[in-house]
């Protein structure tokens, strides 16, 4: 049997931390949820995950700020932006520094699943 990718998301609204992982898990891939950068820095999971879904702004450490910060320790793990907040400016800057796409909510079920598969391709 293959092995389900981790898909790990962080993001500090409930309702996309209870809506993407069952999505995700209709994709076939094995799901683990935070709340904030912290917890998922401070997580067994870190290692473990081979795609980040990461919002924009959270409480906290922000989602840039956690990217920068999984660079400083050497995890290359993909990351995927999502963002409410977004305007023509933010998507450039989050691909330039590094991100395999950043989404703007509310996207398609099509867009998310294509921006994993490049994820995947990439580790």
């Amino acid at each position: 049997m293959k092995k389900r990718s981790l898909i790990s998301i962080v993001d500090d609204d409930q309702s996309v931390r209870e809506s993407l992982p069952e999505l995700l898990n209709e994709f076939g891939f094995s799901v683990q949820v935070f709340s904030s950068a912290e917890a998922f820095l401070a997580s067994e999971w870190l290692e473990l995950t081979e795609c980040l879904i990461l919002d924009i702004a959270l409480l906290g450490m922000s989602g840039p700020d956690l990217h920068q910060e999984l660079k400083r320790r050497g995890c290359d793990i993909p990351v995927i932006f999502i963002t409410a907040h977004g305007d023509e400016i933010v998507r450039p800057l989050m691909l330039k520094r590094g991100a395999v796409e950043c989404l703007f909510k509310p996207f398609s079920a099509t867009a998310l699943l294509e921006a994993i598969n490049t994820a995947l391709k990439v580790v």
